[in-house]
């Protein structure tokens, strides 16, 4: 999917290149590839069979397809402003663009690999503390070309993919899921999207640093 049509979320969105922008900051629109399967963060409005009955969340090998999209903002209950930076330790919600619904994780067992399910949940972006994640990274911000993890803020599971993968309706889709465990299968990037340019927070650290 192109970009243009997300434009309509807003008139003020940005839309910059990998190399042009530093920062991942709230309010931007962005998919997450999981590093090691190479695959997207996706959801659609499909529930899952077993569980919590939730939308499912998946990961997918297409690079073009819009259910990957996912907006940055603040944790349950707040606003984080548009252009703020995310900071390496931060609670953040991921909602899913195209149906409203906050990445969410409790306690039930994932269908294929019995780990946590990782589910969407709420309507129009508003759910539960059971949305907010903590973003786990290096430094003091959360950088386009590194690599992060989402510890789930209630459970402590990370986000991961370790390669199961779904048989009809969803065929060839991977199994995302939370689990206990630190490893390669729980590293996410930002890649395609819609970038807010940072505000004038992050510019005036950076003169500060300068001086």
């Amino acid at each position: 999917m192109a970009v243009v049509p997300l434009l309509l979320f807003g008139g003020l969105w940005n839309a910059v290149g990998a190399s042009n922008l530093a920062v991942v900051t709230c309010g931007s629109v962005l998919k997450l590839l999981n590093t090691r399967h190479n695959v997207r963060l996706h959801s659609h409005d499909v529930r899952y069979g077993s569980g919590s009955g939730q939308q499912s969340v998946t990961g997918v090998t297409s690079v073009d397809d819009s259910n990957s999209y996912w907006r940055i903002r603040g944790k349950t209950a707040t606003v984080c402003e548009r252009g703020t930076p995310v900071k390496c330790g931060q609670p953040i919600r991921l909602t899913h663009v195209n149906t409203g619904r906050n990445l969410h994780s409790h306690h039930f067992t994932s269908p294929l690999s019995g780990n946590q399910e990782v589910s969407a949940f709420g309507e129009e972006g508003e759910g539960d503390y059971l949305d907010d994640w903590t973003v786990l990274c290096n430094g003091p911000y959360w950088v386009r070309d590194g690599e992060v993890r989402f510890k789930h803020s209630f459970t402590e599971v990370l986000l991961s993919v370790t390669g199961e993968q779904y048989g009809r309706p969803i065929s060839g889709q991977k199994e995302v899921h939370g689990m206990a465990q630190p490893s390669q299968n729980n590293y996410w990037k930002a890649m395609e999207g819609i970038f807010m340019k940072p505000n004038e927070l992050l510019k005036a650290e950076a003169h500060h640093a300068e001086l």
